[in-house]
This record gives C-alpha cells, sequence and structure tokens, in this order.
C-alpha cells in the first residue's frame, strides 16, 4: 500500500496498534468465554456432586480444586471453623461467615470482570486510532502529489482512497470488541446471579444445617361460604 510507504513510521505505528488492539479484545473475548463456560459447568453438577455428599467439607472434596464453587465453599468453611481472636470477638459467627462468603463471591465475579475494561477501551478508541492512520496517511499523500506537480482527480482520489482503509481498519477492531464486551456482560449477570445463590445456599447450611429455602408462591385465597348463600371467590 502506497499509503502507508507515504505514511512513514506514524502510520506504521498506528497499524501495529490497531494490530494488537485487535489480538487483545479477542484474546479476552475467548478466555472470558471459557471462563465463564466453565462456572457454568461447574454450576449445572452441584446437585449431583456437592449437596449430595453427606457434609459440606465431603462435598467440597468433589468439586475440582480450581472451581469458583470450591472457592467458596472452602472460605464459608475457613470462617465457621476460625471465629477466634480479640478482633473478632465483637462479631458473632453469623456476621462472620456472612462477610466471608461476600468477599469470597466478591473475588470471583472481579476475576470475571477482568479484561472488560480493556475491551470497552478498545471499542471506544480504536475508530479515533484509525481516524489518526487514515489523517496522517492523507497528509503524507498530498505531500508526495504536490512534490511531484501532478494534482489530478486520479492521482489524488488513490492514496486519500488508500489512506481512508486505516479508519475501515478502525471500525474492524471496534465492532468485535463492543459486540464481545455486551455479551460477556450479559453472561457474567447470569454468573453472579449462581454464584450469589450458592453462597447463600451455603451460608444457610454452615448456620442451620440446611440449604436456604426457595420462596413459595402465594396460596389462592379459597373460597368463603357461609350459610344460605352461594360461594364468592
Amino acid at each position: 500500500m502506497s499509503a502507508l510507504e507515504e505514511g512513514g513510521p506514524l502510520t506504521w505505528g498506528v497499524l501495529i496498534l490497531l494490530a494488537i488492539m485487535s489480538l487483545g479484545s479477542w484474546y479476552i473475548i475467548i478466555t472470558k468465554y471459557l471462563d465463564q463456560r466453565k462456572v457454568l459447568a461447574d454450576a449445572k453438577d452441584l446437585e449431583k456432586k456437592f449437596w449430595g455428599a453427606p457434609s459440606l467439607a465431603e462435598g467440597a472434596k468433589k468439586l475440582d480444586k480450581n472451581s469458583a464453587f470450591r472457592q467458596i465453599v472452602d472460605d464459608g468453611l475457613r470462617a465457621s471453623d476460625h471465629h477466634e481472636g480479640r478482633l473478632t470477638d465483637k462479631i458473632d459467627q453469623h456476621e462472620w461467615v456472612t462477610m466471608a462468603l461476600n468477599r469470597s463471591s466478591a473475588n470471583v465475579q472481579s476475576k470475571l470482570q477482568e479484561g472488560l475494561a480493556f475491551l470497552a477501551s478498545v471499542g471506544s478508541t480504536s475508530p479515533f486510532v484509525g481516524l489518526f492512520g487514515t489523517v496522517v496517511g492523507i497528509y503524507g499523500a498530498l505531500i508526495a502529489i504536490a512534490a511531484s506537480g501532478q494534482a489530478s482527480m486520479d492521482k489524488v482520489a488513490g492514496p486519500v482512497g488508500e489512506a481512508l482503509i486505516m479508519t475501515a481498519i478502525g471500525l474492524a477492531v471496534a465492532v468485535p470488541a463492543v459486540l464481545g464486551y455486551n455479551w460477556l456482560i450479559r453472561r457474567n449477570k447470569d454468573v453472579s446471579e449462581r454464584i450469589g445463590n450458592f453462597a447463600a445456599d451455603v451460608h444457610g447450611a454452615l448456620m442451620s444445617g440446611s440449604r436456604t429455602p426457595q420462596a413459595m408462591p402465594p396460596m389462592a385465597a379459597k373460597p368463603v361460604v357461609t350459610p344460605g348463600k352461594p360461594a364468592t371467590a
């Protein structure tokens, strides 16, 4: 491309920067998807592997060591077993375990959020980076045309058109980053909900020996029957 040659090192630098941003975006999209997929797959096995065990400690051993749910259980058991010391004397065990499970859940969710800020930054800045490359390319092309003394339309349209490719590359980098960011954020909400529900169940099991009861739907009111009158709903 003559635009790259005429733009010089600055144009090449912009192109390399866009390539790095694109590779980084796809790397984050793929790795975050795999992380979310693993958490969701582990969540499906909880009922059979974990809650079917005779105790929380036994259930934790059945979970993968790198599982997010294993981390939450281990932190909850550790907080329940080690509630002593001067600093924790004024905090009852219920609140102490709650704090530990909240911290553990927050750590898991924080790991899932890693890299998403990069996607947002790429989606918002790469079009402007590409536009900057276009401006530099057009400037270099116009300088070369002025030096040659030939300012006809065919001499101008070619270099300027090639310089506009940098803007297209910037948009091509931004679109997957924005779509990937929104997609991962939506999936993270589902993962966070499962993590929060599991932490609540573990808390209930630690405090009362059973899982947190699910909310029951309200029962419909029975019709009132009075002597001599028809039933009213």
